[in-house]
């Protein structure tokens, strides 16, 4: 009997202390989290749109969108950040869209938990890439197994069908609500 109260008043207390550490840590970490996520979104920012010097955060209704400005404050388009479910978990990138917002500039995948070696790819260049000049009307659509014939088209990661698809969802999705919201 002895022992066992021992043993519950040694659990309780690295019980109490392992929680207290890690909410120390917790408290420690989130602000230079936050720091570093601002940090890379606006790296992705410039990375999509490579002629880029300044940007301005604006929010139209419940979007939160970026217009890019060059050295000259020639409007450039808009970058915003896109949000969904994958395969594995949420994927979040940074889109960019001309103003006439008919024609993507690029994307930058910011976050992403697919399987490594397959879904992962999604932050490859290769794939990437698929996304500069893209069309946005009709909606984006990917295809397997063969290469894109059409202005809107990407092709889908083999191997890797849902993490594609869910990107072209995702973006689709969002496209649409920001071109709502600014037309």
């Amino acid at each position: 009997m002895r022992n066992t109260i021992k043993m519950i008043s040694v659990l309780t207390i690295v019980g109490l202390v392992s929680g207290a550490a890690l909410v120390f840590m917790y408290k420690y970490a989130k602000p230079l989290i936050i720091v570093n996520q601002k940090n890379e979104m606006k790296q992705a920012i410039f990375k999509i749109f490579p002629k880029a010097k300044k940007y301005r955060k604006e929010t139209i209704k419940d979007e939160t969108i970026f217009k890019v400005n060059d050295k000259d404050g020639k409007f450039l388009g808009y970058a915003f950040l896109a949000e969904g479910y994958g395969y594995q978990g949420t994927i979040k990138m940074m889109v960019g869209i001309k103003k006439d917002l008919e024609t993507l500039v690029g994307i930058e995948i910011l976050e992403s938990q697919e399987t490594p070696g397959l879904g992962q790819e999604i932050t490859e260049e290769q794939f990437k890439s698929q996304f500069k000049g893209l069309k946005t009307s009709p909606p984006i659509i990917y295809v397997k197994n063969k290469k894109p014939t059409k202005p809107n088209e990407i092709e889908a990661i083999t191997g890797a069908t849902i993490s594609s698809r869910s990107v072209v969802g995702i973006l689709n999705e969002k496209i649409k609500t920001i071109k709502d919201e600014l037309r």
